[in-house]
């Protein structure tokens, strides 16, 4: 075999060898997000603790968060486009990690404030990598396999948000939980100083989360990488944004998707506090086990859903998924306790397919810049999240926990509506 041969072999082999890096590299991406997005369901109840808040201001956790992934989305696209995607994702990288180390002075000085500030840059940080990160999959190998490349990256979401609730169950979770007369019987030192405990619980499982990220950071930044080229166009155009807004389908799927994330934030946020108050008696570690099941259950609908779309279209597939959501939190609203318990848990499982869904079937019969306007501002309507939330947040203040699911059941019917119109629809996803 000549010397030539040889090397062209070697280069092969070490090319294959540095693309499944940079692969698995991105893939873990997925797995970091995820760990902060369901975090976030495990402060809403911390916080609840250290500052003595009703459930609409611990409801603000999510708002902050959300809020940090609509005003950045647009950016995070622009920084791609002009960068290219190793820069957006280390931008995005770095301000993950700074926004979890802006927890230990947040939970020194007890400022609440503080801590919606840094979960605003966190999440405008997961902007640009998810915003980066999912059109990179795509071309970090074969276009044959790029749309089961971005199927097994996006696996690694929710295990990553199942990971996020352990940490904070068993790292954040202190187990010490007082009622509001213990809490009030305590002297003011005593009482200060388990606030204070409360908000410390934070420090230490943030600071490991940025300092990884920053590790993370480092590698991204020398695994070769594919140079943007494709992304690099112009903004679209007047004529194209003016087609979206005459387009029926992808207005009520923009709606649907609004309406759809608000419905998931919502249960997983108030899923610990929805235990809670129905189940006298559970503490706050145990109802985690709850939101932990119930993410498992997201998962394994995922791939369930994938794959009876092989014989099931997808719009009808989400209008009879939409539709067992809806009927499972109305009888959480109307049976509170074992049986609602059970059946927010369950509602999970039909809630998997819902956003990769909307988001295809709004995409259908769009091309060009069009296409590339749709998918921003579908990301963009995952601002339900911080909507719906507060609203949940100061129903439950008024009337109760149970009867704040009236939120959910409004966007689940908003989501079937949408998947009913589209099913009709002949153009196939």
């Amino acid at each position: 075999m000549s010397k030539a041969l040889i090397d062209t072999n070697a280069r092969r082999s070490l090319a294959r060898a540095t693309g499944v890096y940079a692969f698995a590299l991105l893939v873990s991406l997925f797995f970091l997000w995820g760990v902060a997005n369901n975090l976030n369901d495990i402060l809403i109840k911390q916080f609840k603790k250290a500052f003595e808040l009703s459930d609409f201001g611990a409801g603000l956790v999510q708002s902050a968060f959300y809020a940090g992934y609509f005003l950045l989305a647009i950016p995070a696209s622009l920084c791609m486009r002009r960068f290219g995607y190793r820069s957006a994702l280390l931008v995005g990288l770095g301000l993950y990690a700074a926004g979890a180390f802006l927890f230990y002075p947040a939970a020194a000085l007890r400022a609440y404030g503080l801590f919606l500030a840094a979960l605003f840059v966190i999440a405008s940080g997961l902007a640009f990598l998810e915003t980066a990160a999912n059109p990179l999959i795509t071309v970090v190998g074969p276009a044959s396999g790029a749309a089961r490349r971005l199927n097994l990256a996006q696996s690694f979401n929710p295990l990553g948000s199942i990971t996020g609730v352990l940490i904070g169950q068993h790292f954040i979770f202190s187990g010490s939980e007082l009622s509001a007369a213990q809490v009030a019987a305590l002297s003011e030192g005593a009482r200060q100083a388990y606030y204070a405990s409360q908000s410390m619980a934070v420090q230490i499982p943030y600071l490991v989360i940025g300092a990884v990220v920053l590790i993370w950071a480092g590698l991204i930044a020398t695994v070769p990488l594919p140079v943007a080229t494709s992304e690099r166009e112009a903004t679209p155009d007047a004529g194209s944004l003016r087609s979206l807004v005459l387009n029926r389908n992808y207005r009520l799927s923009v709606l649907a998707q609004f309406f759809y994330v608000g419905a998931q934030v919502g249960i997983w946020s108030y899923l610990i506090r929805y235990a809670q108050e129905t189940l006298p008696g559970l503490s706050e570690r145990r109802a985690a086990d709850f939101l932990t099941a119930s993410l498992v259950l997201f998962m394994v609908g995922r791939f369930a859903g994938t794959a009876i779309m092989r014989v099931v279209p997808p719009a009808r597939l989400l209008t009879v998924f939409a539709a067992i959501s809806l009927l499972l939190v109305t009888v959480a609203l109307i049976a509170p306790g074992e049986i609602g318990v059970a059946s927010l848990v369950a509602t999970s499982f039909f809630m998997s397919i819902h956003f990769p869904t909307i988001f295809a079937l709004g995409l259908r019969g769009l091309d060009g810049e069009a296409r590339k306007a749709a998918s921003s501002f579908l990301v963009m309507a995952i601002i339900g999240g911080a909507t719906f939330t507060v609203v949940m947040g100061a129903i439950s203040d008024a009337i109760g926990i149970h009867r704040a699911m009236i939120v959910p059941i409004v966007c689940f019917a908003v989501a079937c509506r949408f998947a009913h119109y589209s099913s009709k629809l002949s153009t196939a996803v």
